[in-house]
């Protein structure tokens, strides 16, 4: 059985792919071209990819494929239905990162409601070498047991962010996008209690019809100007140009933001027009991709790849 990863980088260069190898010829591509999917493709039975489109111009030469086996959840670069027409399978990865992004967005959050940029750099400018006192107290934080906590997806993700949330202390609220999440152990309110109340909003939601452009300038309107602002779902759920307004004006306090409206980062993306830069952090999508997370991906791939050929049915798309 021939096996090819189109996009291997997207993996880190740390972790390693060999154990995929035990369900045959495995062919690495740290990236593919569109122009090289086709020829890539064309002698396989298995592909891994990312972000790699797969569409009928690509796969409709690709003679023994029998799966594609994503290394994400999100399958939208995936043609479903030529699949379908096609027999071949989809099969993707679901809760493997839930704890890693979970962790991420209170690294954001902490960061950001501590100032810690601004202590750091203060200390490192050498200026606490001339302070009167041992404690510069300069920027004024809170105890998250005294806060509002507003999660906006309740899925495996918000969930657990809920749990940690909880641990801290703090009172928990949630906005269900979808209006099928739902959790007896917090409290689900209508998106304008969720914006009006809380004091950190974490977004855990997919993209879609719902989602799309939720939270923009008149959204931001109705938060405290103390809120700060996290997005760990996908980019195009908060719009760029209304937060970068938002935080210039000070309509809230900060944003902490993992995923952007297209990814790499545009060098003209409006959020490069932010004043006080201390007001935003941004990682380049890797909430998702700690160590552990990754490691655990490898192994979901290996486990679909063998379900696939002893026709079992997991994690199947199509």
């Amino acid at each position: 059985m021939k096996i090819c990863i189109l996009d291997a980088l997207t993996l880190g260069k740390d972790i390693k792919v060999d154990p995929i190898e035990v369900c045959g010829e495995l062919i690495v591509y740290e990236l593919t071209s569109p122009e090289q999917v086709e020829e890539r493709i064309k002698d396989v039975d298995v592909i891994i990819t990312n972000k790699v489109i797969l569409n009928e111009s690509n796969l409709k030469n690709a003679k023994n494929l029998k799966l594609i086996a994503l290394t994400a959840t999100g399958y939208n670069n995936i043609d479903i239905a030529y699949a379908q027409k096609s027999s071949i399978g989809v099969a993707n990865i679901a809760g493997y990162s839930t704890k890693s992004v979970a962790q991420h967005a209170f690294a954001m959050a902490f960061y950001l409601l501590e100032h810690l940029r601004a202590y750091d750099e203060y200390v490192k400018s050498k200026r606490y070498a001339d302070s009167q006192t041992f404690a510069f107290i300069a920027w004024p934080f809170h105890e998250l047991a005294s806060k509002t906590i507003g999660i906006i997806g309740m899925g495996a993700i918000g969930r657990e962010v809920a749990k940690i949330a909880d641990a801290f202390g703090a009172k928990i609220i949630y906005y269900s996008t979808s209006g099928q999440n739902n959790s007896c152990d917090y409290q689900r309110v209508d998106l304008k209690t969720l914006l009006a109340e809380s004091d950190i909003i974490s977004i855990h939601a997919p993209f879609n019809d719902k989602t799309k452009g939720l939270i923009g300038y008149n959204e931001m309107r109705q938060m405290k100007k103390e809120a700060i602002l996290l997005n760990l779902g996908r980019g195009g759920i908060v719009s760029e140009e209304d937060l970068a307004k938002a935080l210039n004006e000070n309509l809230i306090a900060a944003a902490g933001l993992d995923v952007l409206e297209k990814e790499p980062i545009d060098k003209n993306n409006p959020l490069f027009t932010v004043a006080d830069q201390s007001k935003l952090l941004i990682t380049p999508h890797i909430a998702w991709a700690s160590v552990e997370a990754r490691t655990r991906l490898i192994e979901e791939i290996v486990k679909n790849i063998q379900a696939c050929f002893k026709n079992e049915s997991r994690n199947r798309i199509v």
